[in-house]
């Protein structure tokens, strides 16, 4: 296989053990060994391998092709037992970015505030966002779908996982800033894909190609099953579950308005039906200052109250970290200022003082709420921040302001950080990422966080920290487990059920914004129904009869694969952050 794709591909070909070995991981808790890993370098290596893997399927019936950018994934999605394409070594080139006349979009979730777009990029799928972000600060602009591992992940994994972060709450997730897309579809060839009005649409669908068949098969699907796609929706903030149908029709427009999008379609499809070789994004205006306001709430009896009311003053973000956080923060305080350098130590350690009193005189908080805005001086951040602690006065909370960035520096250190502590300090254990993406809406939280604590807590040998984005109700918990213990296994698939139906029973999501892989596509017929499940593998089907993009992702598995792919304890996972 190795020497019939060197005779047509310009890339590299490897299938070497340490080659093999390393791509058969990434933040999952899952090994899937690949049979060859390639690195293109252009655009038509990879319709030439698109081509060749339609050509061989049934000399290889399990040939298959799966995207990989930086492997940050922590669903298992970049991993394939075929062929992985790493995009990161090649095809990682910012081809532009500039100032454009301002214009408004309207991010897709519910009660999205219209945002100003003042840029746009074009990049290809390697693209680490680290790079990307320097660019692009120095016209002043911003891609705000950015994670909070932004210093490690690339453009093309957050594309195909509908990435979000600490900005969602108020921009968006990459759906929302995902212009357009070139796309190789199954036939081997690449197409442009957006946003298209009523003409362009019928027009595409009279076309005689795979394109025209996909354009008239997605839309007669959707018109078909209107009501059922509607009443399908997630009713929260984020979701990453299943394929988006409801995003990709807009009914009551004028002739001259898009009406129909596949990008909301491959967007979040995790490379299931194409491989991408070129995003356009759009940016928006990089905040000039900000300022963060923390809160410390003893009690979660009136958090969706609270939440609300820190909604009203329009927050940038926020944020939250609960107890067990912030004592580790407290029992591992060197190791969070060892790395600041003598005077950085000495000041980084005297800004935890306030903690430590609060502690002291009050006792532990049992949730952390970090609300930041964005503004264009300090005395209007200033006024921001005053207003929401005065607006939370009724509420007998103890709060106050940062008064630097340096001050909120250790905030957001304990909120990115203190998981990776956890680690490092609890030996025989390695982090389990398969609960880490549920979401509520923000009103159902002071019912909903007891509950799932109740739900942990059956299970003493799993140690956990509950951290997330409070301001949509998206929490992240990232167990630790002792994979050596042959009960782990079970318990994965145990509490996954037990978790995931109380998400749904308050209408939640599985998958906020981390993506199914092969950790969350057996419990999307669970979350959708048969139904809407059928959809789906319609959808599929639509997009790649022949199954060579990226297998047992979103739709075709069941449990029995999860289970026989977790990870050996002896191998290393890659960091990541949420």
């Amino acid at each position: 296989m190795k020497e019939e794709i060197k005779k047509f591909f310009a890339g590299d070909v490897e299938d070497s053990d340490e080659v093999l070995t390393k791509y058969s991981h990434d933040a999952s808790l899952f090994e899937v060994r690949p049979k060859l890993v390639v690195f293109p370098k252009n655009e038509k290596d990879i319709e030439n391998l698109v081509q060749w893997v339609n050509d061989n399927k049934a000399k290889y019936p399990d040939l298959s092709l799966t995207a990989r950018a930086a492997g940050t994934c922590m669903s298992g999605g970049p991993l394939n037992e075929s062929i992985i394409m790493d995009f990161t070594k090649y095809m990682n080139k910012i081809k532009k970015i500039e100032r454009v006349i301002p214009f408004t979009i309207q991010p897709l979730f519910p009660g999205a505030k219209p945002v100003t777009v003042v840029g746009k990029a074009v990049v290809e799928p390697g693209c680490f966002y680290r790079d990307f972000e320097i660019e692009a600060d120095k016209l002043n602009l911003l891609l705000p779908c950015y994670t909070a591992s932004k210093s490690i992940n690339a453009v093309g994994g957050m594309v195909g996982n509908n990435s979000g972060g600490e900005l969602t709450l108020r921009y968006g997730k990459t759906e929302d800033y995902v212009a357009s897309l070139r796309t190789v579809f199954s036939d081997g060839h690449t197409y442009t894909v957006g946003p298209e009005n009523r003409r362009e649409l019928y027009s595409k669908i009279a076309q005689v190609d795979i394109e025209g068949q996909i354009h008239k098969k997605v839309f007669d699907l959707i018109e078909n099953n209107q009501a059922l796609i509607d009443a399908a929706r997630p009713n929260v903030s984020k979701n990453s579950a299943g394929y988006y149908l409801w995003n990709v029709l807009k009914k009551n427009t004028n002739e001259q308005e898009n009406i129909f999008d596949l990008t909301k379609l491959l967007v979040g499809s995790q490379g299931t039906l194409g491989i991408n070789t070129e995003i356009t994004f759009y940016l928006v205006e990089k905040p000039s200052a900000s300022k963060l306001a923390v809160v410390f709430l003893d009690k979660l009896d009136n958090l969706g109250e609270i939440v609300d009311t820190i909604l009203e003053t329009n927050p940038e973000s926020v944020e939250s970290y609960d107890n067990k956080t912030f004592m580790l923060a407290v029992r591992f305080f060197m190791d969070f200022i060892k790395t600041k350098g003598l005077f950085g130590t000495i000041k980084f350690g005297l800004s935890f003082l306030p903690e430590l009193w609060l502690v002291l005189t009050g006792g532990v908080p049992k949730l952390i709420l970090l609300i930041e805005y964005t503004g264009s001086t300090e005395e209007e951040l200033d006024v921001k921040c005053r207003n929401v602690l005065n607006k939370l006065t009724p509420f007998k909370l103890r709060g106050r302001v940062t008064k630097s960035i340096q001050e909120a520096e250790k905030y957001w250190t304990i909120r990115r950080d203190s998981f990776a502590l956890l680690r490092k300090h609890v030996k025989g254990r390695r982090t389990a990422p398969f609960i880490d993406d549920i979401i509520v809406r923000p009103e159902h939280l002071p019912e909903f966080l007891p509950k799932l604590n109740t739900l942990l807590n059956q299970y003493p040998t799993i140690t956990y920290t509950i951290a997330g984005h409070a301001g949509n109700g998206n929490f992240h918990i990232i167990p630790l487990m002792d994979f050596n213990d042959p009960k782990t296994k079970p318990v994965i698939l145990e509490l996954s059920e037990k978790v995931y139906e109380l998400v749904l029973s308050y209408h939640g999501s599985i998958d906020a914004e981390h993506n199914d892989g092969l950790i969350r596509t057996p419990f999307l017929k669970k979350m959708y129904g048969k139904e809407v499940y059928a959809l789906f593998e319609v959808v599929k089907n639509t997009f790649d009869p022949k199954g060579i993009f990226n297998p047992h992702k979103k739709v075709f598995e069941d449990k029995n694969y999860l289970e026989t792919h977790i990870i050996d304890p002896k191998q290393p996972i890659t960091q990541h952050s949420s």
